[in-house]
Parts: C-alpha cells; structure tokens; sequence
C-alpha cells in the first residue's frame, strides 16, 4: 500500500474530534503487520462528522480507509453507520468508540460490520495500533471485553458442538484447518508460514471460508469457531 492511512471521524462532541485528531495525526506509534514488517503510512483525517447521517453521506463521498465512530451518535447512532456502510459495500472499513464496554454492544457491533470496537479509555498506541490493523483487513475487540466473550461462549459450547457438523460441512478439511489459525488470531503470512503454503494460497482459503459460510469477515468467522466449538477458549 502507498499513500496515507485516510480516516473520517464521528462524534457528536467538536473536542472530542479534535482529540481523536491530535492522537491519530500527531507523534503516531508504527505497529507491526503480520509479517513483521512496519507499516509506516501516515494517519490522516479526510474528513469529520457530527452525526451519523452526515457520517454515512460522507463515507460515501470520500471513501475513507477507515470510519472511525462513536457509538452514541444523533440521528444514526455507530452501530446504524456500521450496517448502512456494509450494506452500501462501501471499502471502508468501520471502529467504533465506546464509553463502557458492553457484551452484547460488541456482539451487535459485529453484527452490523463493524471490524473493530475500542473503548474510549484505550492508550493512544492502542487507538493508533487499531486504526492500522482494521485498515489492513484485521480485526480489533477491546481486550476486557474478548475475554469474557470468550467465556461467554464457553459456556455455550456444548449446545453447539452438537450443530459443529451441520454449520461447518460446507467446509474442506483444510478450509477447517484454516479457520482454527483465523480464530486464534493468525495473520494470512503466519498461517502461510504454519501451513508451508504461499500466502496467496492462505487468501483463497480465507475468502472460500468467508463465502461458504456467508460471513462478512474474519471477525464473524471468530465468532462462528467458537460458537460451534471448533476451537475453545486457551487452546
């Protein structure tokens, strides 16, 4: 990729704008990608919103790498801009901001598109770290609350281990093997590396796994593993 990072910003509130600026544009930590290497393009603001309507409008005029938006927004709150900017198939990608951190917010986060939820408290590393990993494809869920999805979903994991056969049959024993390293938080080049395949390979598998089980990303395709128990918590 060439070019800056180009990102909108939602919020009903001008000074928290103007925060969210300061941090993503001024003195940016360089978070390393999967495969190790840096990924040193610039943050910068293409563009601000004060309401989720406006936010929606202008994702569609400026094709933004990444919208970044709270949850609680007037007219459209974060959640509504997440499903209207996935339903459009806009190529941008969705963080949504919260002030507390809600399971089942997340969840209907996830549900609407959104490829990350980040709680306003995070360390600005983090928020910048974040803004990179989504732009690049990847997923990001505040730490605090994955931990207890995942222990909430534990708890479900005997009721759909039943289903794991059924949900899952559309699936190649290697698509399978594929999915398991998506759920653990695997890069295409780590799995490549795993799997001694090309990473062009690792591609083709993802995208068949996101197709046949009708999943819009990687972050869905988590969920659904643990759901159905293909993998658990701490393995």
């Amino acid at each position: 990729m060439s070019g800056p990072l180009r990102v909108l910003l939602a919020d009903a509130a001008p000074l928290q704008r103007a925060g969210l600026r300061t941090v993503l544009t001024g003195g940016q930590a360089v978070p390393p990608k999967g495969d190790g290497r840096p990924d040193t393009r610039e943050i910068v603001v293409a563009g601000e919103a004060g309401d989720g309507v406006e936010a929606v409008d202008l994702a569609r005029r400026l094709l933004p790498d990444v919208l970044i938006t709270d949850v609680t927004l007037p007219r459209l709150d974060g959640l509504a801009v997440a499903r209207a900017v996935s339903e459009s198939r806009l190529a941008v990608r969705v963080l949504i901001l919260t002030g507390h951190d809600s399971d089942d917010e997340v969840i209907a986060a996830i549900v609407a598109g959104a490829a990350g939820y980040l709680c306003k408290d995070a360390a600005h590393d983090e928020l910048v770290a974040a803004v990179h990993a989504v732009a690049a494809g990847g997923a990001v869920i505040t730490p605090p609350v994955l931990a207890r999805m995942l222990n909430r979903l534990a708890g479900t994991l005997s009721a759909g281990t039943a289903d794991v056969g059924a949900r899952l049959s559309p699936l190649t024993g290697r698509e399978r093997e594929v999915l398991i390293h998506v759920a653990r938080g695997r890069s295409n080049s780590e799995i490549a590396a795993t799997l001694r395949v090309s990473e062009t390979t690792v591609k083709t598998h993802v995208g068949h796994v996101l197709t046949k089980l009708r999943l819009r990303d990687r972050t869905q395709a988590v969920v659904l593993a643990y759901e159905t128990g293909l993998i658990r918590p701490g393995t």
